[in-house]
């Protein structure tokens, strides 16, 4: 059989596992298995199975994962999101839609430190949304934009989306990182754009809160954690930045930066600690689950030809670049509704990669924070949607229609900046290039 035919087939093979509610990092695994033994041999699979488990376990490079997660985790357990966003509150909570946009600010500086996607949501969620609806907002606004603002946790640096990214295409993890910078604060004024736009347009979505005093606010800054992010972001990603640690040795600055502040100020309890632990190394398993797994199953892709006929077929249409490229984030975005952001990225990049980069000619760190913003769209979106799920936890009074229902603004807002990327690539491309040679 036409080795084609058997990468298609074990495309269908994939999403038959998927339908049957098998765990994705398996479903790649398992199908991965079967196609390169169909191949080749099963004993050649079994090889391929073994060096590449070992090599996800051992590998220096994957080590910056859990140095990141735990430093998130830590930030979480210790109370400074919560810390973050009485700050905010106490700042502009007066505004139009004030307290929603202090969940946003407080999500991209919480994301300076977390990393992660599910973990802004969760952390600012459990705070911001009881404190709107005390205050009378409307419950698919709150909801809906504390979700869509952990986005901002996977866009701004550290992300744990850009450090995979980076390791399966062989990109600089800096570079992704600081590429992320300038959309991650687009995305943010973005989505208070969409707050202050909808508040003022129907004021009752968002009753005015009561304006703080300047003490307040002082005092809410003095116990805020500001200084603390401010200490750990400097130190941590700046010393990467500048070239003082390599990425792995950057999330250990930045754990044990956490640690030692959230220690010394007695914001840590033991407790808390050892769950900050538990949750790294559940969190760390599933995502080196997932990388062996999607490894396995990329080099049974490559073993068919199929990314390598896909851009032999794409470099033959009478389309330009940028008509190739949308229909590319198209496909992405379609599977985003179904599929997890880690495990899309992990599935679609080594097939659409050498496309885009090779045979389209667009930069490689450009395509990575397009990746970020389109597996974020796919965290916000039905039915997999997760980080509307995690919001549904918190407020589990609250259909998930409602949640989705208020998604609509914050998705456009995403759909906005995709766009403005592609016309203006050096939105992204802009700091990388001035700060790393």
């Amino acid at each position: 059989m036409d080795p084609m035919m058997i990468g298609l087939l074990g495309f269908l093979l994939f999403f038959l596992f998927i339908a049957m509610r098998m765990p994705i990092a398996y479903a790649m695994l398992i199908t991965g298995i079967f196609g390169i033994g169909f191949i080749n041999a099963p004993n050649v699979a079994f090889k391929v199975v073994a060096t590449e488990l070992y090599g996800t376990f051992s590998s220096y490079s994957l080590s910056v994962i859990p140095l990141f997660t735990w430093m998130g985790f830590l930030a979480f357990y210790s109370g400074i999101g919560g810390r973050l966003f009485t700050f905010a509150y106490k700042a502009i909570g007066h505004l139009p839609g004030g307290l929603a946009i202090a969940a946003q600010a407080t999500s991209a500086i919480f994301g300076a430190i977390s990393g992660s996607s599910i973990a802004t949501s969760a952390t600012i969620g459990s705070i911001a949304i009881p404190e709107m609806r005390k205050h009378g907002y409307d419950v698919s606004l709150a909801t809906a934009s504390v979700a869509a603002g952990g986005i901002l946790g996977v866009l701004i640096p550290p992300s744990t989306i850009f450090i995979v990214y980076g390791v399966i295409t062989e990109n600089s993890i800096g570079s992704l990182f600081i590429s992320g910078i300038i959309p991650g604060i687009l995305l943010t004024l973005m989505y208070i754009g969409v707050i202050y736009f909808i508040t003022r347009r129907n004021p009752d979505l968002a009753p005015l809160a009561e304006k703080a005093t300047w003490k307040e606010r002082m005092e809410a800054f003095k116990h805020g954690g500001l200084l603390e992010v401010v200490i750990v972001f400097v130190v941590s990603l700046g010393g990467l930045f500048v070239g003082w640690f390599t990425p792995t040795e950057a999330g250990a600055v930045g754990a044990a930066g956490v640690l030692v502040i959230t220690v010394v100020t007695k914001q840590l309890s033991w407790a808390a600690l050892k769950s900050s632990l538990y949750d790294t190394l559940n969190t760390i398993a599933m995502i080196m689950f997932l990388i062996a797994g999607a490894n396995v199953f990329g080099r049974f892709i490559a073993i068919t030809r199929l990314p390598f006929e896909l851009g032999t077929w794409i470099e033959g249409l009478p389309l330009p670049p940028f008509v190739v490229m949308s229909l590319i984030l198209l496909i992405y975005v379609i599977m985003g509704f179904v599929m997890d952001a880690l495990a899309l990225i992990l599935l679609t990049v080594p097939i659409f990669y050498p496309t885009v980069v090779n045979t389209l000619g667009y930069d490689p760190i450009w395509f990575g924070v397009i990746i970020v913003l389109v597996a974020g769209a796919g965290v916000i979106t039905p039915p997999v949607g997760i980080n509307v799920y995690v919001i549904k936890g918190i407020a589990p009074d609250v259909p998930l229609e409602k949640i989705f229902k208020g998604i609509w603004p914050f998705l456009y807002a995403i759909i906005a900046l995709i766009v403005l990327l592609m016309v203006v690539p050096e939105v992204a491309t802009f700091l990388p290039n001035l700060l790393i040679k």
